[in-house]
């Protein structure tokens, strides 16, 4: 797997975020790694477990995702500087979840 599908974005830039929030949805689908009988897409809620400001989102719902590039830039203020290097990556949790009609594979047709 080297990339996801955007599906729902429940976070806002510049915004405080607290442990347990919903960040976003995102759907993964391995069908061209081999055939199958059903289709190979899951489905994934990633939720934050820390307080945190949330300073710019990069990613859009309906957008591929390159795992290899951040989803957003988060602080531990809402002034901190955001130039310079990133100190480490968040805390958060990740679910799979059932589909939802929210989802933007679901609205886009």
């Amino acid at each position: 797997m080297s990339g996801a599908l955007i599906e729902c974005i429940y976070a806002r830039s510049d915004t405080q975020m607290r442990a347990g929030d919903k960040i976003l949805d995102l759907s993964v689908d391995l069908g061209s790694a081999f055939s199958q009988d059903c289709p190979p897409i899951s489905y994934y809620r990633v939720v934050l477990r820390e307080n945190l400001w949330i300073r710019r989102l990069v990613v859009t719902a309906g957008t591929n995702w390159d795992m290899e590039k951040p989803l957003a830039i988060f602080s531990t203020a809402p002034d901190e500087p955001l130039e310079g290097s990133v100190a480490r990556q968040i805390r958060c949790a990740v679910a799979g979840i059932v589909y939802h009609t929210d989802m933007w594979s679901g609205n886009a047709h």
